[in-house]
């Protein structure tokens, strides 16, 4: 669903330039949808959106058109979410995430039509244009990396959802996305070890991305090791803070300390409620996550249908 935070940027600054002050009832609308996602009612997402759209005539941000399409394809309604897909391949901005799109699996009904290959014929050639002074051979490496980080995940709700949170089905899939991670974490260590953390300028934001996504996902030693690079790399523009403030916050939850940014997510093994991880400060993490450039954790953890209350967060702490 989510398309990059690279083109959100780019979207962010396009809309505030044709609009002072965004208006409020697009926020309302756009909010409303993603709500519906969550809740598996697509086609009320996909008309809250719509609603959005048409408060500033017909406009939006890329991130919501994207998100738009794919409420419209889990909807069966494939006319309007190729309508938006194309004014995104189209469009000034010229979406170019590939490695998204080709893999997203909210879009499989559309797969078969004949405008699909079509449509990314236009977003690998838009990838191509922004990539024509990068370090192709790298470039290339680390597209298949992310594609692979991103794949098996992608399709954990899907599995979880048809097989169950503790079934077979879920424990083998973990397995291969763990395995994956291995094979993906000896090629960037390599590159880590050789070049350095690599900037956009040199591998582009999906390849800068990749990095950060594949020591991420490391076990806690291989972290600890490459953080400091990291911390480096924030510093001379080749590393994006809010990347490093995920990074801070796993590992910080790994050795048993409170995490700084709330960006970590735990969930109770018997009801399966989400919650949010232990974290220093609780009424104070907005101030901190703005800092880095991270949204408000109200907003975030509605990924996770969580409801933030600082107060019930210090309880649920206490209770543990």
């Amino acid at each position: 669903m989510k398309t990059s935070l690279l083109l959100t940027i780019i979207g962010t600054i396009s809309f505030l330039n044709s609009y002072c002050q965004p208006p409020e009832q697009y926020f309302k609308h756009s909010a409303q949808a993603w709500e519906f996602y969550q809740a598996n009612e697509f086609q009320k997402s996909a008309e809250e959106f719509e609603k959005a759209f048409k408060v500033i005539d017909g406009k939006a941000y890329p991130t919501d058109r994207y998100n738009a399409a794919c409420s419209h394809a889990l909807a069966n309604n494939p006319e309007r979410a190729f309508f938006h897909l194309f004014r995104l391949a189209e469009s000034k901005t010229k979406y170019n995430d590939y490695n998204h799109i080709s893999v997203d699996t909210d879009l499989n009904s559309l797969h078969e039509d004949k405008r699909w290959d079509r449509l990314l014929t236009i977003v690998k050639a838009n990838k191509e244009e922004y990539e024509k002074d990068f370090d192709k051979e790298l470039v290339a490496q680390l597209d298949t990396i992310y594609q692979l980080d991103q794949k098996y995940r992608m399709q954990i709700r899907e599995i979880e959802e048809k097989h169950g949170r503790d079934s077979d089905e879920m424990k083998a899939h973990w397995a291969l996305i763990q395995k994956t991670d291995s094979i993906n974490l000896i090629k960037v260590k390599k590159i880590l070890d050789e070049r350095g953390w690599l900037g956009t300028n040199v591998i582009g934001k999906q390849g800068n991305s990749t990095l950060f996504l594949v020591i991420q996902h490391a076990e806690l030693e291989t972290q600890l090791h490459y953080l400091p690079m990291m911390r480096e790399a924030v510093k001379v523009g080749n590393a994006n803070a809010a990347s490093l403030a995920l990074l801070e916050d796993r590992v910080a939850l790994r050795q048993g300390k409170k995490q700084i940014y709330g960006s970590q997510i735990g969930r109770d093994q018997k009801s399966g409620e989400f919650y949010v991880s232990p974290l220093i400060e609780p009424e104070k993490v907005n101030e901190r996550r703005a800092e880095v450039g991270l949204g408000t954790i109200e907003d975030y953890v509605k990924n996770w249908n969580i409801k933030w209350d600082v107060e019930k967060h210090k309880k649920r702490m206490e209770e543990k």
